[in-house]
């Protein structure tokens, strides 16, 4: 993944830009060096065409990412159609990831979690590193490094 190169993300949603859709991208445009494309666009409703053309419409848009955010809190608002583009994420063999309701105050419905690859917390980490995991492939495997205040490398510092 380069500047060149950059991950194609979408981000399910239902024709508008709801809090936890517009978290997502905040959260990675906080990642340094990490560079996507957001391919999902709510600001494009078919104007005529009734549900078919949305339908269609999201199927476009699916089709270019390379992975796919499953956003809880829309399920419970719009089940059929979250529920039809995590179909057509699968038939379009794109990794889904559910990324659990922001405030840690429900659980990601069983009907969502079981179809992802992975269910992650709000964090701009687990966020970059599942979308390269399952859109590309790469190993992310990354060590935490702790600091202790009064020692070094050799033990305490006196």
């Amino acid at each position: 993944m380069s500047e060149k190169n950059p991950i194609r993300v979408f981000a399910t949603h239902v024709f508008h830009e709801s809090d936890d859709y517009l978290r997502i991208f905040e959260f990675l445009e906080g990642v340094d060096r990490f560079y996507y494309v957001n391919v999902s666009q709510p600001e494009n409703i078919p104007a005529s065409g009734g549900p078919q053309a949305i339908k269609d419409e999201l199927i476009d848009q699916i089709k270019q990412s390379e992975a796919v955010f499953v956003l809880p809190g829309l399920y419970e608002q719009e089940q059929h159609l979250v529920e039809f583009m995590m179909d057509v994420a699968d038939a379009n063999a794109k990794n889904m990831i559910a990324v659990r309701p922001f405030g840690g105050v429900a659980n990601v419905p069983e009907a969502i979690a079981s179809r992802c690859k992975e269910v992650i917390e709000w964090n701009d980490r687990e966020l970059a590193d599942s979308l390269r995991r399952q859109a590309r492939g790469e190993d992310t495997a990354r060590w935490e490094v702790l600091d202790f205040p009064g020692f070094d490398a050799n033990g305490p510092i006196e």
